[in-house]
């Protein structure tokens, strides 16, 4: 059957300007066709699109990809083959997020793929199968009629009209009276970048709740710490009343006519040892585990100090932002400028020219009743 469409959509086309790699250059000048494509005898997933002949978009998808959605109607996704990014805006947030879970379905389908391909090639790779592959080789060299196709074939070529997909899937286009609504990439959709506030905010929530963790674990620290040295004296008392015990168990045993009251009390007393000994392993593991909390509470310390320093990173992007808009404003109201007084030259250029015409009338008119009374 070989590559076949299997999804489209229509959107417009983006790609990241490569001088710059933060501005978006449109690839197509109105919303075109976009499709998934699946090549069955490779058993791969590709993205394309074209603009008449011209093939805009031939991304094929790898397990590695990410498609993100950047607001509520654009879309992004890098290719490292291609050495570029490219962008979808689309007309309505349906169609985004279809196409985000379409390209989801099929990474998981590229990964599985790939998985099997691994596993047959170990299969066919071990010893036992050696005799086999290499007769194989050999009727291959023999009959010249194998051709394997390797990662780096040449795609199978495509038209306009293979693009459209399937009738079930095919988008209608729009009327003249209503011209389709393009998505333009806002300054949001920049690739890989966010709005700044709520960065700031995501930051700032995650400092205040390592703050209170941090609060927490060193209340509990000091607590332990206390009764880690209660639990010492403890065992030091338990210890010298076990010694005390020990040393009368050894005076009872001395003593005659006794000997049942003394096997008794030593028994309760070796009872006794061991209950202090499974309190004092107890103990033991409860001060293990405060260590192990004492540690988690450095590590949190550590990703306080990270975020701290990732929130004055974002900071400054902020203000770099704010000068960019400051100047973009600037510029915009210049520009309003000049187009005002260039409407005030042309105004009075056609008051003189209304003014001329006029004159030239009169001149006119009076050149007629000339000719008629001569």
């Amino acid at each position: 059957m070989g590559e076949q469409p299997i999804f489209s959509t229509r959107a417009h086309v983006f790609q990241i300007d490569p001088g710059t790699k933060k501005n978006w250059v449109p690839t197509s000048k109105h919303a075109v066709t976009v499709s998934y494509f699946y090549d069955s005898t490779r058993n791969v997933y590709r993205i394309i699109s074209l603009d008449g002949s011209k093939a805009i978009i031939n991304s094929t998808i790898t397990p590695n990809m990410t498609f993100t959605k950047t607001s509520q109607k654009f879309g992004q996704w890098a290719d490292s083959r291609a050495n570029t990014v490219y962008g979808l805006g689309f007309s309505s947030e349906s169609h985004l997020v279809k196409f985000a879970d379409k390209f989801a379905e099929f990474k998981e389908a590229a990964r599985l793929a790939k998985e099997k391909s691994q596993e047959k090639t170990e299969l066919t790779s071990t010893p036992s199968q050696g005799g086999t592959a290499k007769r194989n080789v050999l009727s291959v060299n023999k009959s010249g009629k194998k051709k394997e196709s390797a990662p780096g074939d040449l795609q199978s070529p495509l038209t306009s009209e293979s693009i459209n997909g399937t009738d079930d899937e095919r988008v209608r286009p729009e009327t003249p009276q209503h011209p389709e609504p393009r998505a333009e990439p806002s300054q949001n959709a920049l690739p890989f970048s966010h709005s700044s506030s709520s960065i700031n905010k995501h930051w700032e929530a995650e400092l205040a709740a390592l703050k209170g963790n941090n609060a927490k674990l060193t209340a509990a620290l000091l607590e332990s710490t206390a009764n880690v040295k209660q639990w010492k004296q403890q065992l030091a008392a338990y210890q010298e009343e076990a010694e005390r015990l020990h040393k009368r168990v050894t005076e009872l045993e001395c003593v005659s006519g006794q000997t049942t009251v003394i096997k008794s009390h030593k028994t309760e007393l070796n009872q006794t040892i061991e209950e202090l000994e499974l309190a004092l392993k107890a103990k033991e593991e409860e001060l293990e585990q405060l260590k192990a909390e004492m540690e988690s509470a450095n590590e949190f310390q550590a990703q306080k100090v990270s975020l701290t320093h990732k929130l004055q990173d974002t900071e400054m992007r902020n203000q770099v932002l704010e000068a960019q808009l400051g100047d973009l404003e600037q510029r915009l109201e210049s520009s309003q400028l000049e187009r005002e007084a260039f409407r005030k030259s042309l105004r009075s250029l056609l008051e003189l020219l209304d003014s001329k015409i006029f004159e030239l009338t009169e001149l006119r008119d009076t050149l007629a009743k000339l000719l008629e009374g001569s």
